[in-house]
């Protein structure tokens, strides 16, 4: 039987991997085959998940991409010589913070924006060098709803999440040259570990609100997993360009 969804053999590189959406989308894309590279700072969380993949050659690094730029081409490039060209890279590392627009300072803006999107780009950058990637592979940048609709305090969030969709669009059109897809995700509001500490935070009525607001209610990190697995794999092979929502039903009403 055909499984259009075989990544077997196929390296993936993801960043945020330690936690969240980046360690569960590892963990589902090595159930179908994929060899995985886990990239994040916390080097006890990243052989912990390294441990629970379920395919063969995968590895972990400890990187802060968020301190050097201009290193992180070099860096892909290198361990692509070394190991073999990238079929795959998913930009899952990000931070949220909600702070009104008058409390928001510069460093406040840099660092969200270092990390949630500088790095995006430079991630990407680096795949699309010679030798780096295969052809016909893909990056999946993991966006936010929050690119889509406003939301009060968030305005910081929601601009580094939606450069990311824009990003996705302008790269898939230059990238297309050299076979490379490139997708965004918006996920809706997923039972991480993210919003198991915003909860605690939240009266109980402000929590189911947002509960209510998905019509499917909150999702979970396999459904985003699922959606970044679809756009790597032969399934996705003439998607490009393209933000993938995944929020139960939150952006139609």
């Amino acid at each position: 039987m055909i499984n259009p969804l075989d990544l077997s053999g196929k390296r993936i590189l993801i960043t945020g991997a330690s936690s969240g959406l980046g360690r569960h989308t590892a963990i589902v894309l090595s159930q179908l085959g994929a060899s995985i590279k886990l990239v994040g700072r916390d080097e006890a969380r990243l052989q912990t998940v390294c441990n629970q993949l379920e395919s063969e050659n995968n590895s972990w690094e400890s990187f802060d991409l968020a301190k050097d730029f201009e290193k992180i081409p070099l860096w892909m490039k290198q361990d692509a010589a070394e190991n073999g060209p990238w079929y795959g890279l998913v930009h899952s590392a990000g931070i949220e913070k909600t702070l009104p627009v008058r409390f928001v300072s510069e460093n406040d803006y840099d660092e969200l924006m270092a990390i949630n999107t500088k790095c995006a780009y430079f991630m990407a950058k680096g795949f699309a060098q010679k030798q780096c990637h295969v052809s016909g592979g893909g990056i999946v940048f993991v966006a936010s709803i929050a690119a889509l609709v406003g939301q009060g305090g968030r305005s910081l969030y929601c601009s580094s999440k939606g450069a990311l969709v824009a990003m996705a669009k302008a790269m898939s059109v230059e990238l297309s040259k050299k076979k490379i897809r490139v997708n965004s995700i918006s996920p809706g509001q997923i039972e991480t570990e993210m919003i198991a500490g915003v909860k605690n935070k939240m009266l109980p009525e402000q929590y189911e609100a947002i509960v209510k607001g998905h019509p499917l209610g909150l999702g979970t990190p396999d459904d985003v997993a699922y959606a970044v697995a679809y756009l790597l794999a032969k399934t996705g092979k003439w998607i490009t360009g393209t933000n993938l929502v995944v929020d139960g039903g939150f952006t139609a009403k």
